[in-house]
């Protein structure tokens, strides 16, 4: 009864090929941006906002970036955090060597950084693909890591190797750093997040996610038929880098307040790779599915035992952390390899077409 679509009518292409074809879903979207723009900011305590509001929004940006250039184009990649620390570094040095600057302005600036040097990585995919490039990138995790280590003019010769987020504002209002308020940082990271991925969805929808589709499905049928792979595959590598750079900004400067080169290592990479597996690759709305159960899982698992009155230990609640992500895993690649999306696809396509059974 709720996605009933009696009286919807399509009568021109441009009403089929609608971002919502369903009127049901605008309202559902409609509702969602109601919880997370008002309700949300009006409820949640400080607990809320750092432990899964923020972490979401931020891993959920990351995923993007990285669904992007797996999911649609069809590259893999393995040095996720690595473009995240990119995206980090420059928008630190950027505002130490200009003070002035707005810091949503040099957050998005940031991830141009990462776009280049995603772009420089990208590069060997014109010759090799799968397993292969998966190592190429993971080779570049390797690099750039040990590059914020060494090179000391990154984080201005700080004796401790760290980089420290210093207190910014906008008009008078701070909006990161010690004196910064949780709602102002949910708002900052809500509205870079919010924006990025409407730029993303229309890319996905339009001849550059197609080309990217064909590139992903069978590149060399998609070059036969005069799609330019070093085109393809190298914008790919662009705008996921770029998505993903600014996501390591916001990690550090809206949530970690700090951070040390180890920060962007290959678990982080793994983290991030297993929100797009199992939210969905090839979706944008899996991203957001995805991070919701890999950030909300510990807390869940903390919470949960103490209200049923069952004692267990930290270190357990991290065992079975572990343990339910790999079996979800392996459960969503065997079972359902199109993750959390395709399971909302089903049921969504249930309830249009319910109580009829066909």
């Amino acid at each position: 009864m709720l996605y009933r679509t009696a009286g919807q009518y399509k009568t021109s292409y441009e009403a089929d090929q609608a971002l919502f074809p369903v009127r049901q879903d605008a309202v559902l979207l409609g509702i969602i941006l109601l919880f997370v723009w008002v309700i949300f900011p009006l409820t949640a305590s400080e607990f809320t906002f750092q432990t899964l509001l923020i972490p979401i929004l931020i891993y959920s940006l990351a995923a993007l970036g990285l669904n992007i250039l797996t999911g649609y184009a069809g590259q893999l990649s393995l040095g996720t955090a690595a473009f995240m620390g990119v995206g980090a570094y420059a928008c630190y040095k950027m505002i130490t060597l200009m003070p002035w600057m707005n810091p949503i302005v040099a957050i998005l600036l940031s991830g141009f950084f990462s776009a280049g040097v995603g772009v420089m990585f990208g590069i060997p995919s014109l010759r090799i693909k799968g397993f292969y490039l998966a190592i190429a990138t993971l080779a570049a995790q390797f690099f750039l890591v040990w590059l914020f280590e060494k090179w000391a003019w990154l984080y201005n010769y700080n004796a401790s190797g760290a980089i420290q987020v210093p207190n910014l504002d906008i008009f008078g209002l701070y909006v990161s750093g010690p004196q910064a308020d949780s709602i102002v940082q949910y708002y900052v990271v809500l509205f870079i997040v919010s924006l990025l991925t409407w730029l993303c969805i229309n890319l996905t929808r339009g001849n550059l996610g197609r080309t990217w589709k064909a590139t992903r499905d069978m590149d060399i049928a998609a070059e036969l038929i005069g799609i330019n792979l070093m085109r393809s595959k190298l914008t790919a590598f662009a705008i996921s880098s770029y998505v993903v750079g600014v996501a390591g900004a916001l990690f550090v400067f809206m949530w970690r307040g700090a951070a040390e080169p180890n920060l962007f290592d290959i678990p982080l990479s793994f983290r991030i790779l297993f929100i797009a597996i199992i939210g969905g690759l090839g979706s944008i709305m899996g991203n957001y599915l995805g991070a919701i159960l890999i950030v909300g899982l510990p807390v869940v698992l903390n919470l949960l035992p103490e209200t049923l009155g069952i004692p267990i230990s930290s270190s357990m609640v991290e065992h079975l952390n572990i343990m339910i992500v790999g079996s979800l895993i392996v459960f969503f690649l065997i079972v359902e390899p199109h993750g959390l999306a395709q399971l909302w696809r089903l049921l969504r396509e249930k309830l249009i077409l319910w109580p009829f059974p066909y």
